[in-house]
């Protein structure tokens, strides 16, 4: 009997091939095995029972790291051609690429790591061991299908030790595309930024980079997908000097742990509090960034978060940050290694040039890097670990559209958290995080991204969608560009990324309630969004209900000076604002004042993340940022969880016209010093949580919806986020909250592609 079988999904960089010829072969079948764009093909010949046998076990029993999907599976006749004995993986073929599912980057796994800690391992040590269940994918392929020639690999002859292990079917690095052992493989090299000589080899790298950690200096480190920032984590002088060197006078900085334990979470809970949700995300595979509450009298330098509750930890994720981790012996700061707002660096010429003023010294290592992948970040909030940025180890992201695009689509997203989707026929294809598109170099990466996206899968976007603000650098690209363009609004965006995640997109008569709460975004008015509610779907929203809106004096300042939304709100609410808000002392007041009331350099905002702003600076907590978002993060931190809450008003809602929610009553209370900090902000995300209730219960009595959404980088906010899926609980409603695209400005390229979508129709 012979089988054709085609299987699709995530079956490259996954040891599949190895899998295949292994299982074919314990079922004594005849045939082969190849890669053929995204897919695998394979032909098997034998008895009946034996290839019934192999079509379930390809699928039940696939590696670890697989995610297969059978596309066909035939049987032709007697007739169809004969199979040579034996069975054999055959040389890749190309082909329509668009069926590709991307590998991304793995940590090293349990058998690795034990090689690299033993002795007598002819890879003791070496820092660049893997095999088909780890190391490098995403960020070293060049082209596909996945093989060492089409890999930055191709440079490296593989020695007679390491050939014999790729070709042995019985060797778990059979087919290993990044094989590599101490004789053939990449090395490691540790220069100093003092200029002195460079010190070769992976060893004596190693021993260079961790004195210097020892003695308290910065190492930028090349790791898989670009440098890291390095340095003891317990060193207040050291990590003090990187914020300065750095320009990052507050920004969290992420902490790598060693491995220690059962579950090698020891180190880790030495220094927070994990709960269940947090330590599983910590040990899941993908070893991303966690929010976790720091633990009190841990041993962190007090400057690693500054003004904040939590702390984010990371398990090493390759054998050579393994290394670093554990000759070094505690905890280490592991900072993207870029000027702040970029994409990561991944270039040792070009790190040495942009961060010689930053690190005092660099472990290179000379294995080519195609691309950027910085770190993926989670937090546990309402009941699961929810993505804040997608990045090495999970990205591209590759999504399942809920219906059929009309033609190839790209979406170029929105300005901060930048990312990129590109889509075509049912699915979607999210870039990894990009960065903030500000500077030359944001620039250069989000360009190449785009150019890099099209060539891998072999899509070449015949639209594009871009956000409706004229400023942000994505849309002028776009509109420079020259295909067919459609503008979306940013909290349309917003809100269609969730529905469409939740596989609502071509649910026309299923509408859903969704508040898109953040900092702000460009408006159907003009004005500048941010405390947005919806009701419809993807194509079809309508805005039902939004914050009060207030008029921010200096415009664009307001973002990194929050005493501007309190003022502001104050003057709104008729009332003066308190004297310790103002950075002059006051001596500008009336001149600040004369131009908002006449309107110079005002913008009109509803914005829910200006207004957590306010609350910030009224309460003492952040009269200035230094980062986006740095004030509400303060807020939180400090705030109690607590049940009083004072009612907000709603108002309008008369003859089509949205309901607003009035803040003003928080004024009093806010401004109230016989009160602590803590009970205040924690009466501020109390009160909000209740008015998404009301406005929830207001809107159910009339249309009779069932489901709502909560998304914006607000709902980044554990605090309030669970508070108000606590309130629409009880009010009887099913809460939906993002799962696997982050609902901050990161996911706005994916809600991109879903409006894209419902302007096809549903073509399923």
């Amino acid at each position: 009997m012979v089988c054709r079988l085609r299987i699709g999904g995530r079956v490259q960089g996954v040891g599949f091939r190895p899998f295949v010829q292994r299982l074919a072969m314990r079922l004594a079948l005849d045939g082969w095995v190849k890669n053929h764009a995204g897919e695998v093909h394979i032909v098997v010949a034998g008895r009946g029972p034996a290839v019934a046998a192999f079509t379930a076990a390809v699928i039940a029993e696939a590696p670890p790291l697989a995610r297969p999907r059978l596309i066909c599976r035939e049987t032709p006749g007697d007739g169809a051609g004969a199979v040579e004995p034996g069975f054999r993986i055959l040389a890749s073929s190309d082909g329509d690429a668009s069926h590709a599912h991307l590998p991304p980057d793995q940590y090293a796994c349990a058998d690795c790591l034990a090689e690299l800690r033993d002795p007598a391992s002819r890879r003791y040590r070496y820092p660049f061991i893997n095999c088909t269940q780890c190391g490098p994918r995403y960020t070293i392929i060049r082209r596909l299908p996945y093989d060492r020639p089409h890999t930055t690999m191709a440079g490296f002859a593989l020695c007679a030790d390491c050939a014999r292990e790729y070709a042995d079917p019985t060797d778990r690095r059979f087919h290993a595309e990044p094989l590599a052992c101490p004789a053939c493989g990449p090395q490691l090299s540790f220069r100093a930024a003092d200029g002195a000589a460079t010190i070769e080899g992976s060893e004596p790298a190693l021993a260079a980079a961790r004195a210097a950690l020892r003695q308290g200096l910065i190492v930028a480190v090349r790791g898989i997908g670009g440098y890291h920032l390095l340095c003891d984590a317990g060193d207040e002088a050291a990590v003090r000097r990187l914020r300065q060197r750095k320009h990052r006078p507050q920004k969290p900085l992420a902490v790598m742990v060693r491995p220690l334990g059962a579950d090698g979470l020891d180190e880790a809970r030495r220094l927070a509090d994990l709960d269940p949700l947090a330590a599983a995300m910590l040990a899941d595979p993908l070893r991303p960034i966690v929010l976790a509450a720091r633990r009190a009298g841990s041993p962190l330098a007090a400057a690693i978060a500054p003004g904040l509750a939590e702390v984010g930890l990371m398990l090493p994720y390759s054998p050579l940050h393994t290394l670093l981790t554990e000759d070094f012996g505690g905890p280490l700061v592991a900072t993207s290694g870029n000027i702040s707002g970029e994409p990561v660096l991944t270039e040792p010429a070009e790190a040495e040039a942009r961060l010689g003023a930053i690190a005092d010294a660099f472990l290179h290592h000379d294995r080519p890097i195609v691309r950027p992948a910085d770190d993926p970040v989670y937090r546990v909030i309402a009941g699961a670990a929810r993505p804040l940025r997608l990045g090495r180890g999970n990205a591209p992201h590759a999504v399942a559209l809920p219906g059929r695009l009309a033609r190839p689509t790209l979406a170029v997203g929105g300005h901060l958290k930048a990312t990129v989707a590109l889509a075509w026929d049912d699915r979607a294809v999210l870039s990894p995080h990009i960065g903030d598109l500000g500077s030359p170099r944001s620039l250069e990466v989000f360009e190449a991204v785009i150019a890099d996206l099209q060539r891998l899968y072999g899509v070449a976007a015949e639209r594009i969608v871009c956000d409706a603000h004229p400023g942000y650098a994505s849309t002028r690209w776009a509109r420079r560009l020259g295909l067919p363009l459609r503008t979306v609004l940013h909290h349309h965006a917003h809100a269609s990324a969730l529905a469409g995640e939740y596989g609502l997109a071509a649910a026309r008569t299923a509408p859903m309630l969704v508040f898109a709460w953040d900092g702000v975004g460009y408006g159907a008015d003009g004005g500048l969004w941010g405390g947005e509610t919806f009701l419809g779907v993807p194509g079809s929203w309508r805005r039902v209900a939004h914050l009060r809106p207030f008029r921010l004096p200096g415009g664009d300042q307001a973002a990194r000076q929050p005493w501007r939304s309190a003022v502001a709100v104050a003057w709104t609410a008729g009332i003066e604002p308190p004297a310790h808000l103002w950075p002059s002392g006051g001596a500008d007041a009336d001149v600040l004042r004369h131009a908002w009331t006449r309107g110079l350099n005002v913008a009109a905002t509803t914005a829910a993340g200006r207004l957590f702003d306010a609350a910030a600076a009224l309460t003492g907590i952040a009269r200035t940022a230094s980062f986006e978002g740095e004030a509400p993060m303060r807020l939180e931190a400090v705030s109690a969880n607590t049940d009083e809450a004072v009612s907000l008003p709603l108002t309008g809602g008369n003859d089509g016209a949205p309901l607003i929610v009035d803040w003003a009553p928080l004024l009093p209370m806010l401004t109230d010093e016989s009160r602590s900090a803590a009970a205040r902000g924690g009466i501020f995300h109390a009160s909000l949580a209740r008015a998404i209730g009301d406005v929830a219960r207001h809107l159910r009595a009339g249309t009779g919806i069932t489901s709502v959404g909560l998304t914006g980088g607000v709902f980044q906010n554990r605090l309030l986020a669970e508070r108000a899926a606590g309130e629409l609980a009880k009010a009887g409603c099913e809460v939906l909250l993002a799962r696997e695209i982050p609902c901050n400005d990161a996911g706005i390229s994916f809600g991109q592609i879903i409006e894209a979508l419902a302007a096809d129709g549903d073509r399923r």
